[in-house]
């Protein structure tokens, strides 16, 4: 089972780079788990609606460039479908039972995904009608997709 993160920017923040390795170091055990930035777009802080759609298009094909056909992709959007830890395990597990062994999570940038990766997704995953940040979510996803695989194997961590 092979499961990628494409992801748009950087990461900084010391603090979610330590998380999110404790939790790569875990899965380690259960799949092939790769985190993949793709640059952001850099734009004035005051975009108008036609500039929004510029970034996010530029973004998007940056994203869908590390996209392969025959990969499964859920797009983190918030108007996308929310799931509990147990329905998101089982979503993974009849994947993989279904031959999907290649899973990839995209998460936007700030301005959100484009139209065209939205399209390119197989589903949307949402985490509540919160707003954010793309940073923070790396860690919140990273840890969920552990979480799934600790559902999945029945062991104690999920309670």
């Amino acid at each position: 089972m092979n499961i990628k993160i494409v992801c748009v920017g950087k990461l900084k923040e010391k603090y979610f780079k330590l998380g999110i390795a404790e939790y790569q170091k875990r899965l380690q055990r259960y799949c092939k788990f790769q985190i993949v930035e793709v640059p952001d777009e850099k734009a004035p802080e005051s975009l108008s609606p036609a500039q929004m759609t510029a970034v996010k298009e530029i973004e998007g094909e940056r994203i869908l460039q590390k996209i392969k056909d025959k990969e499964y992709v859920f797009a983190l959007a918030i108007e996308g479908q929310e799931r509990t830890s147990e329905k998101f395990a089982q979503e993974i597990q009849q994947l993989m039972t279904y031959g999907k062994s290649d899973i990839t999570f995209v998460i936007g940038g700030s301005l959100g995904l484009s139209p065209a990766v939205l399209r390119r997704a197989d589903t949307q995953i949402s985490f509540g009608r919160f707003t954010l940040p793309h940073q923070l979510m790396r860690l919140v996803l990273t840890e969920q997709i552990y979480r799934a695989w600790t559902i999945i194997k029945g062991l104690p961590y999920h309670k």
